[in-house]
C-alpha cells in the first residue's frame, strides 16, 4: 500500500513538472504532436538551465573519484566553455548539439522566424565543435588561436539570435487568440530574458578581448556570465514549453479547439 501510494506521488509530481497539475486541463490540446513539442521546449529549456550545474558538479565528481580522490584545482572552471578539456566534454558537447537540434527544427509564423532558427542552431553546433583556448595551455597554435576566435564570435551570434528570439519572435501572437493577462506577463519575462542575453553576451565579448589584449587568461566572471545567460534562455524556453505562466484554464477552454488541430509555432504563445 506505501509502495503504490510512493508510486501516485511520483506520478503526480511529474504531471506538474509537464504542466499537467490537478487544477487545470492536461494541456491546450489533445493532439500528441503539440503535446511532444511543449514538452520538448521545457526539456531544452532545462538542458540549458542545470548546464552550468551539470558540468561543475560532474567535474568535481570526477576528481574526487579519480586516482587522486581530490578537488579538482580550479574548482569551477574559468569558463563554461573550459569544461570541453574536462570529462565532462561529452556531457557539454551533446548538451549544445541537443539545444541546436530543437533550435534547428523551432518554427515560426513566417520564414525570417525559420531562419533564425537555423542560424540559432548552426551557431550552438560551431559553439560545440569549435573549442575555446585551452585554459591550462602555455603555447598555443595558429590553429589553436583560430579556433579560440571562432568560439568566441559564434557563441556571442548564438546569445544575439537567441535574445531576438526572446525579444521579438516569443512576444508574437497568434491572430486567433485573445491577448490575456498571462500573455502580456510572458511577454515581459521574455523581454527581460532578451536582455539579460544581451548585457550577458557584451560583458562576455568585453571580458575575452579585453584577455586577449592583455595576454592573459580570460575572468573567472566568465562562468559566471554564460550560467546567467544560460538561465535567461532556460527560462524563457520554459516559459514557451507552458511550464512557466501557463494561462488559466478558461483560457486553455476558450482556445482548445484551435490548438487541437494546429501544433505550436515559435511565436505560438
Amino acid at each position: 500500500m506505501a509502495h503504490r501510494r510512493s508510486d501516485c506521488a511520483i506520478l503526480l509530481l511529474l504531471r506538474i513538472f509537464l504542466g499537467e497539475g490537478p487544477m487545470l486541463p492536461r494541456k491546450t490540446s489533445t493532439n500528441p504532436a503539440v503535446l511532444s513539442y511543449y514538452t520538448m521546449r521545457k526539456a531544452v529549456g532545462l538542458i540549458a538551465l542545470t548546464l552550468p550545474l551539470g558540468l561543475a558538479t560532474g567535474s568535481i565528481l570526477a576528481a574526487l573519484l579519480g586516482p587522486n580522490h581530490e578537488l579538482p584545482h580550479p574548482l569551477l572552471q574559468r569558463s563554461i566553455s573550459d569544461y570541453y578539456y574536462t570529462p565532462m566534454r561529452d556531457y557539454y558537447v551533446g548538451a549544445l548539439c541537443a539545444i541546436g537540434a530543437f533550435l534547428a527544427s523551432s518554427r515560426g509564423y513566417e520564414l525570417l522566424d525559420e531562419i533564425t532558427g537555423y542560424l540559432a542552431g548552426l551557431f550552438a553546433f560551431c559553439v560545440a565543435f569549435f573549442p575555446s583556448f585551452n585554459p591550462r595551455g602555455v603555447h598555443y597554435t595558429r590553429l589553436d588561436v583560430e579556433f579560440g576566435y571562432a568560439h568566441t564570435t559564434f557563441a556571442a551570434l548564438l546569445f544575439l539570435m537567441l535574445a531576438y528570439i526572446c525579444i521579438f519572435l516569443f512576444r508574437k501572437s497568434s491572430p486567433e487568440k485573445p491577448i490575456t493577462r498571462r500573455k502580456r506577463n510572458r511577454n515581459h519575462l521574455y523581454g527581460l530574458c532578451g536582455l539579460t542575453l544581451i548585457v550577458c553576451m557584451i560583458a562576455l565579448v568585453s571580458l575575452t578581448v579585453r584577455a586577449t589584449v592583455e595576454r592573459r587568461h580570460p575572468s573567472p566572471w566568465l562562468f559566471w556570465f554564460e550560467a546567467i545567460a544560460l538561465a535567461a534562455f532556460g527560462v524563457a524556453w520554459l516559459t514557451k514549453g507552458e511550464g512557466i505562466l501557463r494561462d488559466k484554464p478558461h483560457n486553455h477552454n476558450h482556445n482548445h479547439t484551435h490548438n487541437a488541430v494546429h501544433p505550436p509555432t515559435t511565436a505560438s504563445t
